[in-house]
Order: C-alpha cells, then structure tokens, then sequence
C-alpha cells in the first residue's frame, strides 16, 4: 500500500490494510504505523465503515480494531517467482504438502487452484513433480493444538493440556503458555508449570488435549522465548556435562550453542568452560563436541567421559595407520580424531 496517495482517503486505505493484516491492532499502533494521532485514527475508521466495511473494535486490555464479516475480499494474486517461492517453501516445511489428502496439501491445492492458469500452472508442476527424499526427524504437530497454543500465550491465558511422555504415559497439568517456539522443524511451548511449579519447554506433537481457561498467565517482562528455551533445552538432564576448551571465549562461543551448556570464559580468557547436562551422553559426544575444532578436556560426568572414549576408539579404528604415526602426538589417538582434540580425564579415563 506504499504507493496510496498521503491523502485522508489513502491513510483510510491504509487503515483497512492494517486492519486486514494484524486484526486487533489498537489504536495508538495504528496511530503509530500511519505517523498520525489516535483521534486521526478515529476518523479513518469511522470513514471506512460510511463507505460499508463493517470496522468493529473490542474493549478491554486484549481488544483492538478488526474487520467484522461481510467484507469481501479481492482474490489471491501473486507473482510466479512468489508462488513458486511458496509451494517450496510448504514441501520444504511439510512433505505431507505433496499429498491432496492431508490438511496442509489440501490447503495448498486450493490456494494453486485460486492462481491465475499461468502462474498456477507452474506451482502445480512444482508441488507434483519435485522429488522428496525421507525426513527421518520430521514429526507431525497437529495444526489445531499449535493453534490453540499460540492463541493462549497471545491472549495470556493459562490453559490445561494433557501430555504424553516419550514412554507412552500421560499426565495433566495447568501452565501458563508464554510462547511457542520452532526450532529446528519442531514445535515447543514454552511455559510455566503449575504442576512442576518451575519453567517447562514441551513438544507441542505430544500435546493430547488442550483448554484454554479464564485465568490469566503472566509472561514475564522483556522474556526472549528463543533464548530461554536454548538455556532449557541445555539443563536440568541426568547426567552432567563438564568440557574445558583450550580456546578464547570468543573463538569457541559460536560452535556452543546454549542447549549444550552455559559456557563462560576462564583463565584470563585464554580459555573457557563448558557445563550443563545431558540425557543421552552419546549423541552430546558426538554431535556437540566433535564437530567443535579446538583442543578441549572432558572432566565429566562420568557418562560423558565413558562417551567420548567410545567415540575416540571407534574413530580411531576407522584409520589404518597407527595412531601414534598418524599423529605425532603423544597424547595418544584421541586428540586427533575428534576435530583437534577431543581428550577425557577423570577416573574413568578414556
């Protein structure tokens, strides 16, 4: 809407392109985006509804602007390269796309038939041609219950919510939903647990039931759902992780990212410590610390200590040549292996 007039009637156009975008918006936000005052916006709104575009607003701390029903809208028109751009991006998401009877490739089929023949055309050849390899760590979140979710934390309400644990059990629970949050192709609710009376971060594809209630549920002031769901992912785990670096802080932050630990700079920033946590020491050993390529001592726990050597051995058979020769190090086989040095101490050993 950039090239509307700056003109009464066009900051109205532009009004109802707000209104159609971002329903509830309020007043002072609308205000804001068109550079006006609150009682300009008043004006814009209630010129829109003189000319038939049935503007509701809603009081309270959660109400806003919308458009009400029997407005109709113009038909969906984009681009090729935009449409193109989205079928891609839908299979890329869900492979269930390329299958007309799932719910998200019926939604995609019905938004290609809306295309113009042309630009449909394409998309269509696109979403039924393109070949797709197995996601083996895909896992369906059901839209509803996403749905809901997000819904909640929008409208800070606390909600009720059955969860199935890995084993196949279940258990209920009231949190207070403060985001939801999509990390790598999954879906997480961020939130506080009643139940557990601390912060939890739960899989929305193991959510079973949800209600939403009346009572309210607080978010708490400036919270960045990302970065305290990376802290949550790294903690609170059986077994304990303790990693020396033998890097500045600065080098090695950038291939630690907060899920596997707290890491923090030590000894005048020559080096720096990694501790945290871990359920499955195996898959920390191999796929958080071996792809880091700087020297570093595993100290523990003990199951990461057990790990790592039988990474180390399993890495060094891989090889022909005798470790000593390959290496020069007489450090023995496991610094080299493992980036440039993956070593354990403790009791255990490696």
């Amino acid at each position: 809407m950039d090239d509307v007039p700056d003109s009464p009637l066009g900051r109205s156009l532009r009004t109802l392109d707000v209104l159609q975008h971002a329903p509830g918006v309020t007043a002072a936000d609308l205000a804001s985006r068109l550079g006006v005052t609150e009682r300009a916006v008043r004006r814009y709104v209630a010129a829109l509804r003189a000319a038939g575009v049935p503007v509701v607003s809603e009081r309270g701390r959660h109400g806003g602007y919308r458009v009400g029903r029997g407005l109709r809208l113009p038909p969906v028109v984009f681009t090729e390269t935009e449409a193109l751009a989205l079928v891609m991006a839908v299979l890329d998401g869900s492979h269930a796309a390329a299958d007309p009877a799932t719910p998200v490739g019926s939604a995609l089929g019905t938004v290609i038939r809306a295309l113009p023949e042309q630009v449909g055309r394409a998309a269509a050849t696109v979403r039924s041609h393109a070949a797709l390899a197995a996601d083996r760590d895909r896992v369906a979140t059901d839209p509803a219950t996403a749905g809901a979710l997000v819904t909640a934390a929008a409208r800070h309400r606390r909600v009720a919510l059955r969860y199935r644990q890995p084993g196949g059990a279940s258990w209920d629970a009231e949190v207070d939903p403060w985001a939801v949050v999509v990390r790598h192709r999954r879906w997480y609710l961020l939130c506080h647990s009643h139940r557990a009376g601390a912060v939890r971060a739960l899989r929305v594809d193991r959510v079973e039931a949800v209600t939403v209630l009346d009572a309210p549920a607080p978010v708490p002031a400036g919270l960045d759902p990302v970065a305290v769901l990376e802290r949550h992912l790294g903690a609170d785990w059986p077994h304990a992780t303790h990693v020396t670096f033998h890097a500045p802080y600065a080098a090695v932050a950038p291939w630690v990212p907060a899920s596997t630990g707290h890491l923090t700079p030590w000894d005048d920033g020559a080096r720096c410590e990694l501790r945290g946590s871990t359920n499955d020491p195996d898959a920390y050993a191999a796929e958080r610390l071996a792809p880091v390529p700087f020297p570093m001592t595993v100290h523990g726990g003990p199951e990461l200590v057990a790990a790592v050597g039988r990474l180390a051995r399993r890495f060094a058979a891989a090889v022909d040549a005798p470790p000593d020769a390959r290496t020069g190090d007489d450090e023995g086989p496991h610094r080299a292996v493992l980036g440039e040095g993956l070593r354990a101490s403790g009791d255990g050993g490696i």
